[in-house]
């Protein structure tokens, strides 16, 4: 069974927390989760929605079609009566909403109640009754989620309950999962392998892992610093790592270009700092709330000389888990900066997620005997780390180094080793990637899609169901050629949400399918696009 609800307001009705909701309450009964919302870059008005869609069976993306439509306002109707399958329902608020249907007088009565907010209460008691959910997981959801005025969420609860009538019964399935954002899991994966300090400058849709960390704080044992802007965000996360407190800062493409100077201090310092940069549409401003896949070419070449990193690109809110512990624990190990790739899409994000524990990886440490020397030369070009305390000569620098970090201009010799010995981390790290599962292929077939990130959700769904074969590089610096070669044979098609196919470019793929209007693909829509083609 594949379901999906969509639920359009304005900004400041609430929407996107009646989503949420409404997914924790499938998820309850066992069902597999993922919530698309699409807002824009309004405090009150303009149009805001949510697709929430449950499965049986492990989901990937969002669908564009939609079973249950709930309208808080005109605006819903006019903009998403499309998106209604075959026997569908509008339910709508009489008050604000004029439409064939279901109405409920919903704002009067919310307004009367104290709270024109108690609407999504009544709503969500309207989609439990209509897919024959108990009230009282219902009512266990909202007792969780509110602070303040549940009896009279529980009260409008009902009223919306008691306002339609059953038209399906959903029966638990399976014991709940843990649903996240794709921010909230690159948080935790990041925690696990020991994260310490996360400074961040707000920049959508990167701002919530600042908001979920800062409010957990004591639990999760972190440090989190809002400081003035994002230079200052990367130069503090440098000193935090030089004192031996594993940071990580999160912005977008403006902020990371603002960073671009910090990034090749932390290649010449050997100063590891993981940035995690939440894409979105651009250039400069763009559209801020809304996604795209157009950094790729940015993060792989930001940063002057030539800079030393790790570009990391998961494609869901499950691999940003993982893959934010594994950069965390690479940066420390090989003295380097990373970048995590992410988007929007992957960022707001919620869905049905499976961590297992991950943990913080030891890296090369001074023994403390001898003189200690930060720069040492040695074989695999990773020198021990030292720390404020543990010696009296610590040295950083951003200026070409000696060993224990003095100046050097006039050693042209030296100049060369120190240049070869950051280089000889990159070929470490190769090796060490070749034993990691850096390429992901689903299904097969004849016929080839490639693709990174978010995408990867609507390509896995339109693969399977069009016996095709899919192709995702989890790392994309160092590329992991020597894998993607095995697989990116016969015809292959490049799938980006960008408009010039930037890894389609770097890996000389011509036929390509690009998507760049801020929003991502559905499997639908990716469907449509490959059928015109194949």
């Amino acid at each position: 069974m594949d379901f999906s609800v969509l639920i359009g307001g304005q900004a400041g009705d609430g929407v996107k927390q009646a989503g949420v909701i409404v997914a924790k309450i499938f998820n309850e009964l066992g069902y597999h989760v993922f919530v698309y919302d699409d807002y824009q870059s309004l405090v009150r008005g303009g149009h805001n929605f949510s697709i929430i869609r449950a499965s049986d069976e492990k989901i990937y993306s969002h669908d564009e079609n939609v079973d249950l439509i709930i309208a808080l306002n005109q605006d819903t109707v006019k903009k998403h009566s499309w998106r209604a399958k075959d026997n569908a329902l509008t339910v709508f608020d009489e008050d604000k909403v004029e439409t064939d249907g279901t109405g409920i007088k919903a704002y009067s009565w919310a307004k009367e109640r104290g709270s024109h907010l108690l609407r999504n209460s009544i709503f969500i008691g309207s989609v439990c009754k209509y897919f024959g959910i108990d009230l009282k997981i219902a009512e266990k959801i909202i007792k969780s989620s509110f602070k303040k005025m549940i009896d009279e969420n529980l009260e409008a609860l009902k009223y919306g309950y008691d306002s339609l009538e059953e038209k399906h019964r959903l029966e638990k399935i399976e014991e709940p999962r843990k649903i996240a954002t794709g921010n909230e899991a690159v948080a935790l994966g990041a925690v696990g392998a020991g994260l310490k300090m996360y400074i961040a400058y707000p920049m959508t849709p990167a701002t919530s892992i600042l908001h979920f960390l800062a409010a957990k704080e004591d639990e999760l044992n972190v440090v989190t610093a809002q400081v003035e802007n994002e230079i200052s965000v990367a130069n503090m996360a440098v000193g935090a790592a030089f004192a031996g407190v594993r940071s990580m800062v999160g912005t977008s493409g403006g902020g990371l270009a603002l960073m671009g100077e910090t990034i090749s201090l932390c290649a010449m310092s050997e100063t590891p700092v993981l940035f995690v940069n939440s894409q979105r549409a651009g250039p400069s401003t763009g559209v801020p709330t809304y996604t795209m896949q157009a950094d790729l070419n940015f993060a792989l070449n930001i940063g002057h000389g030539d800079v030393t990193k790790i570009t990391i690109a998961p494609g869901d809110a499950e691999e940003s888990y993982y893959l934010a512990a594994k950069a965390l624990n690479l940066v420390w190990k090989y003295q380097i900066p990373g970048i995590l790739l992410v988007d929007k899409h992957i960022s707001e994000s919620t869905s049905s997620v499976e961590f297992k524990e991950v943990k913080k990886e030891k890296p090369k440490l001074w023994d403390g005997n001898g003189e200690y020397r930060r720069y040492l030369l040695t074989d695999d070009g990773i020198s021990p780390l030292a720390f404020p305390g543990e010696t009296t000569n610590i040295k950083g620098s951003s200026y070409e180094h000696d060993e224990s970090g003095l100046t050097i201009e006039e050693e042209t010799e030296l100049i060369k080793k120190m240049q070869e010995k950051r280089l000889k981390k990159m070929e470490m790290l190769k090796e060490e990637l070749k034993n990691e599962e850096t390429v992901k292929v689903y299904g097969s077939g004849d016929v080839t899609l490639l693709t990174w990130g978010s995408t990867k959700g609507a390509c896995i769904e339109v693969a399977k169901d069009m016996g095709l074969k899919v192709v995702q590089p989890l790392y994309l610096e160092p590329m992991p050629m020597w894998e993607l070669k095995k697989h990116l044979k016969g015809r292959v098609i490049a799938v980006e949400c960008n408009a010039t196919g930037q890894l389609a470019n770097i890996l000389g793929i011509k036929e390509r399918i690009l998507k760049y209007d801020g929003r991502p693909f559905t499997p639908k829509e990716l469907k449509k696009r490959l059928e015109e083609i194949l």
